[in-house]
């Protein structure tokens, strides 16, 4: 089992976006000194809910920053990107830090973004499986052309190779976000590990799991890729000495944060959306996920993976909004946690 921090960047009530992003990247900085797996990077534009609009940017920051821990991105949204600039980048990131960087991508939402950087709606709803298979050609062949519906181009060389077939050096893991059983089919045809979200408890995200091996194995997938890909569950974590004093760290911080982080979205063609009620929102986060004492948590991420298969955890410290308390959470995460997991 491999556990993460899950970094969004929040920009809570009453700060600005260079103290979100301060602990971002001082958060980064503990996990690594606390023994983390990964510190996954979340991207989101022109809202308050995160304030990172580049997680492969803020990534080759923090591989600089650190020395043992991997960094992904949770995840770059792909319809708002040319996958060939993506590619590069990743290549870049993949072969700088000797390994370390995970490429995490999305699909991400109907949102102004797509007017802003001129993808267009039609990027959203059906370009994302020619963006996601241009760029993992870009990122395990030698040179790329394209004649599809977004994308035609001749061909031409990839430099830097993130991959080598002569050194059998593979390129960066490739992580895909999935929300709905398409996407799940998606990924698993071409055997990319799955991203759960934080909004679905471990029996929806078993038959995600589920669904993505039967997938896998009809699209040729061998057993043994099956069996090792490794799923990634995205959830919250606070650590208190009691269950109770958890929560409550939670329920006052996270609400304020989530009104006004999720009323900021605009959707790009006007079409309604619903919102969480946040304070309702908080109280099913702190009863889906490891928020408690830390003997509390181990046997909740135990339970998990036992129940679904999945072997990754992408955590969010920063439920708090603050920097102390969220550098505290990490260390007793690393110190008190991950031993009895391990």
């Amino acid at each position: 089992m491999r556990v993460g921090s899950f970094v969004l960047a929040a920009q809570y009530p009453g700060q600005g976006a260079g103290e979100a992003l301060h602990r971002a990247v001082r958060s980064a900085e503990v996990a690594d000194e606390a023994g983390l797996d990964t510190v996954w990077l979340a991207e989101h534009h022109f809202v308050p809910y995160g304030t990172c609009p580049s997680a492969v940017t803020l990534a080759a920051l923090l591989l600089g920053r650190t020395r043992r821990v991997r960094v992904g991105t949770a995840v770059s949204v792909l319809p708002t990107v040319h996958p060939v600039a993506l590619g590069e980048q990743a290549a870049l990131l993949h072969v700088t830090s000797g390994g370390r960087f995970t490429l995490g991508v999305g699909r991400g939402g109907p949102w102004v973004d797509l007017e802003v950087f001129g993808a267009g709606l039609g990027a959203y709803e059906r370009g994302f499986p020619e963006s996601l298979d241009l760029l993992l050609r870009w990122l395990r062949e030698p040179s790329v052309g394209a004649s599809g519906e977004r994308y035609a181009f001749r061909e031409v060389p990839v430099v830097p190779r993130p991959a080598d077939s002569l050194t059998e050096t593979p390129g960066p893991e490739v992580v895909v976000a999935c929300t709905s059983p398409k996407s799940v089919r998606l990924a698993a045809e071409r055997g990319l590990p799955m991203l759960l979200g934080m909004h679905v408890g471990d029996e929806e995200k078993a038959e995600m799991v589920a669904l993505w091996r039967r997938q896998a194995h009809e699209s040729g997938r061998s057993p043994e890729e099956i069996a090792a890909a490794g799923h990634v569950s995205a959830g919250v974590c606070q650590l208190a000495d009691s269950r109770l004093d958890a929560v409550e760290t939670l329920l006052k911080a996270m609400p304020g944060w989530l009104n006004r982080g999720l009323q900021a979205h605009v959707t790009v063609d006007g079409r309604a959306r619903a919102m969480r009620d946040p304070y309702a929102y908080t109280e099913l986060l702190c009863g889906l996920h490891p928020v408690g004492t830390p003997r509390l948590a181990a046997d909740r991420l135990a339970a998990t993976a036992e129940r679904t298969g999945i072997s990754r955890f992408a955590l969010l410290v920063e439920g708090s909004g603050d920097l102390d308390a969220t550098e505290e959470n990490l260390r007793r995460l690393g110190a008190e946690v991950l031993p009895r997991l391990r």
